[in-house]
């Protein structure tokens, strides 16, 4: 019930900016070009963990980015998926482009949210956005599904508080891979997808999760890209020293 309410509301109800809450609009043309104007660029978090596949990522998460970020994931406007996905596609397409790698379509593989998150929010923001990603892609010429193969094999602790290195161990062995994932996965280019990268442990333990099944291929440095919405400013290869 809740989630068909906010596919309604999204619909009926008069719409603000999510970026800077503009009126009379879902997204500003400053915010949208704050999230998706500008080419995706290689991220790393500070310090890089090890395991952490290469990860391009299309805006910093600051200010409105953040603000359509939390709007989607937190307060139900599901119609902000559109817009993050645009900004996730062009993040995998950097990916993808950036080294060698297999051919055939592109195979979009979302970090899972916690089922009780996806109860409590009535839908998983992460999934959501990888489904409008592959849809851009393929309006632009790109073969694009998105494989939803990862699952959370045990409760994680909210990660909000941890360091890095506690992070690390929260998220060591939380996931696992659906029965018959590995066959779905062969024969296309797999890009690990999610909304936010902060420290990146859980690229590093979907990667870990995708290796143990499928093999070394499947292992960084030479198994799966990532591509994410945001990550932190200082993480962006342009804003280091």
């Amino acid at each position: 019930m809740r989630g068909w309410w906010r596919e309604i509301s999204g619909l009926v109800l008069p719409a603000v900016c999510g970026g800077c809450g503009a009126p009379r609009t879902q997204l500003c043309e400053e915010c949208a070009h704050a999230l998706y104007g500008r080419v995706a660029r290689r991220a790393r978090p500070v310090p890089e963990p090890a395991g952490l596949p290469a990860v391009h990522a299309a805006a910093p998460y600051t200010d409105s980015v953040r603000a359509v970020l939390l709007a989607h994931k937190e307060r139900g406007a599901l119609g902000l998926a559109g817009p993050l996905g645009v900004a996730l596609a062009g993040a995998v397409r950097a990916a993808v482009a950036d080294g060698a790698g297999p051919g055939g379509p592109l195979l979009l593989v979302p970090v899972p949210s916690a089922p009780s998150a996806v109860r409590a929010r009535g839908q998983d923001p992460a999934r959501r956005i990888a489904l409008a990603a592959a849809g851009e892609l393929r309006r632009t010429g790109r073969v694009a599904k998105v494989l939803p193969v990862l699952r959370q094999r045990r409760r994680m602790a909210d990660q909000a508080g941890l360091t890095a290195r506690q992070r690390l161990a929260n998220t060591a062995g939380a996931l696992g891979v659906r029965a018959g994932g590995a066959r779905l996965l062969a024969g296309g280019r797999t890009v690990l997808v999610d909304d936010l990268m902060t420290t990146g442990a859980t690229l590093v333990e979907a990667a870990r999760a995708l290796g143990a099944v499928a093999g070394a291929d499947f292992r960084p440095p030479t198994g799966p890209r990532a591509a994410v919405v945001a990550v932190p400013p200082l993480s962006l290869d342009s804003n280091r020293n």
